[in-house]
């Protein structure tokens, strides 16, 4: 019998030995420094960041070869070496850490994936009647912001309140201004039609600042004063201004009963509560703000199967206040481990006290108790559709003929009108559903392309996206390449796009043409594939119903990027083309002239006569329209 060659792969406890060998070379050159520490595999790639107030204690314990659960066991025997930074304070270490998380994703640590910016209600201050409305994102415009809330539909609710009660306006300046007589708010009794002078500015001022009491909470004060001015009114038989303040008490009362209960010892909070199970995490959080419940979202950060609530809480606080502001309280549902060291960053952050309780009675410890629950139910609820979702995308690789179910699915479709303001759209699906932070759209440049020519506008699409991909991510070993393409069209486009993907060297992506099929009627459709048969499911299979939900999501994508595009196109003017000219001068321009080609025409004299126009601006303006004639 011939010999075995024996196998030259290092078994998993030498590899781990391996580790081990490499990290206690690395604790030889370290100190007692407070610090953060990478550890890297054998193509640099960061696997894990960690902080240590001395990082040479730190480090030495992943030297030590026994007491490593599974999951450090196997970050172990996976470094091949080791990055260290020093910092003056653990603090710092704490705060470097977390953003070096949120940068690298490293493999082995807790990752917040979720980590979009929350809306606040704005009071804007720079008009005479200001405005009440959603904001997100920097807080540059002039006012006072109230937030944040958990969701859009908890600000909007929140609005349509303030709008119930107190009548202030929430169109824009700009169609105040053009305003001619009351809106439908007006008619609904949601506003007082400061517009078209139906009421004073000081009247306006005093619901203004009613409403902004009733944001800080303090809406029991204000129902006190409406009760006296209502019985002022009516003592001096000024019955109609007493309807006035009748009805805006009640309108008070009913949003204060459909609020249900609001914490009365809690002013400024974020209710933070975790719940573990099987290997996979929800953090629920709730925003106490004056005293109110502003809403709650649950978060599922990445987490192993042997992981501590104590380190999964504390990754997700830092990462999560990493860009946010904290509340003067976090009321956690678990202790973290290091409680005093992370009051003191975020304290850091923000120039105030924040304080990190853990209550255990109280009307502190009933909100973790209902946060906690929430998080239960919710990850219960993620999990059935997790495993919903499982057995459709193991549905998508049966029906395909696929090596196994796909972890990534895009979806592309291109919306246009008769060729202009052409986009296209891109949405990405896997097992946790429709993945919205991977959601792409493409402006089609294409110069040379015959309006309407959709394959040509899907091979630009598709040429850039294999161009960034072999770019960013050229090993493939990222996450960020697809397991399967699904084209909105027939026979047609999957040949356009089979030609783009082989020129880019990438024919091994599995690739479907999805069509509407006889009568473009949903549950009809024909799945076309290259060098094969066109052909159908079932009418009533859920792998059938779930390609329809992928493709209407595709179309719903494009067709909303399209139509912003086109409405900015349509309020686009040369104007937006004249250097140093910006909203506010466009606007004083159109306004003397009355329309952009009036001011192509104005000669020099008239450009300088306009408000806020300067003589060099003027001769800019000039210049641009008149230069080669």
């Amino acid at each position: 019998m011939p010999d075995t060659a024996p196998s030259s792969d290092p078994s998993a406890s030498e590899l781990l030995q391996l580790g081990h060998d490499r990290i206690a070379d690395y604790v030889k050159t370290l100190d007692g420094s407070p610090g953060v520490y990478r550890m890297l595999d054998a193509q640099a790639r960061v696997l894990y960041v960690g902080k240590a107030r001395n990082l040479k204690a730190r480090v030495s314990n992943y030297a030590r070869p026994t007491g490593h659960t599974g999951r450090i066991a196997r970050m172990i025997s996976e470094t091949a070496s080791m990055m260290f930074l020093t910092t003056k304070t653990e603090t710092e270490a704490l705060l470097l850490e977390q953003n070096l998380i949120k940068q690298l994703k490293p493999k082995y640590n807790v990752l917040l994936r979720d980590d979009k910016s929350f809306p606040n209600i704005l009071v804007s201050k720079s008009h005479e009647f200001p405005q009440i409305k959603k904001h997100r994102g920097a807080k540059k415009e002039k006012g006072t912001y109230y937030g944040p809330f958990a969701s859009a539909g908890a600000v909007n609710g929140t609005l349509s309140q303030l709008q119930r009660v107190f009548m202030l306006r929430d169109c824009s300046d700009a169609t105040f201004e053009g305003r001619t007589r009351p809106c439908l708010q007006y008619q609904i009794k949601r506003c007082t039609a400061p517009c078209v002078g139906k009421i004073s500015a000081e009247d306006y001022a005093a619901s203004v600042a009613d409403a902004e009491r009733y944001l800080q909470g303090r809406s029991t004060e204000i129902q006190e004063r409406l009760a006296r001015q209502m019985q002022d009114a009516s003592a001096n038989m000024e019955f109609e201004q007493a309807a006035v303040l009748r009805d805006r008490i009640r309108a008070m009362t009913q949003v204060q009963s459909a609020q249900g209960i609001n914490p009365r010892g809690v002013s400024e909070a974020d209710v933070i509560a975790l719940h573990l199970e099987n290997g996979q995490a929800c953090v629920q959080v709730f925003f106490i703000r004056a005293n109110q419940n502003w809403g709650n979202k649950d978060f599922y950060p990445r987490v192993g199967a042997d992981i501590e609530a104590a380190e999964v809480l504390e990754a997700f606080i830092g990462q999560f206040y990493d860009t946010k502001e904290p509340p003067r309280q976090l009321i956690l549902s678990h202790p973290i481990e290091n409680t005093d060291l992370m009051a003191e960053a975020l304290a850091e952050k923000v120039n105030r006290k924040v304080e990190v309780i853990i209550p255990q009675r109280g009307e502190k410890a009933e909100l973790v108790s209902g946060a906690v629950r929430n998080a239960k139910e919710s990850l219960a609820r993620k999990m059935s559709e997790s495993a919903t979702q499982a057995k459709l995308l193991a549905g998508i690789a049966e029906a395909f003929s696929l090596d196994a179910p796909p972890q990534r699915i895009e979806v592309y479709d291109n919306s246009h009108i008769q060729g202009t303001n052409a986009v296209g759209g891109m949405i990405v699906a896997g097992p946790e559903g429709f993945m919205k932070n991977s959601y792409r759209k493409f402006n089609i440049k294409g110069d040379d392309l015959t309006p309407g020519d959709d394959f040509g506008m899907m091979k630009e699409v598709l040429s850039r996206r294999f161009k960034r991909l072999l770019k960013e991510d050229p090993g493939r070993d990222k996450g960020m390449w697809p397991d399967l393409l699904l084209i909105d069209g027939g026979a047609g486009q999957v040949s356009a796009v089979d030609e783009i993907m082989r020129e880019w060297g990438v024919q091994d992506i599995p690739m479907v043409g999805v069509a509407k099929g006889v009568d473009r009627d949903h549950g009809k459709e024909e799945f076309h594939r290259m060098g094969q048969r066109v052909f159908a499911l079932r009418r009533n299979d859920p792998v059938l119903y779930f390609i329809q939900r992928l493709r209407d999501e595709a179309h719903r994508f494009a067709i909303g990027t399209h139509r912003v595009k086109r409405a900015k196109a349509v309020g686009a003017t040369p104007l937006d083309e004249v250097p140093g000219v910006g909203a506010t001068r466009k606007r004083a321009l159109l306004a003397h002239f009355g329309s952009a080609k009036a001011v192509s025409r104005a000669n020099l004299v008239d450009l300088k006569a306009v408000d806020g126009i300067s003589d060099s601006l003027a001769e800019s303006i000039y210049d641009f329209f008149h230069e080669g004639r």
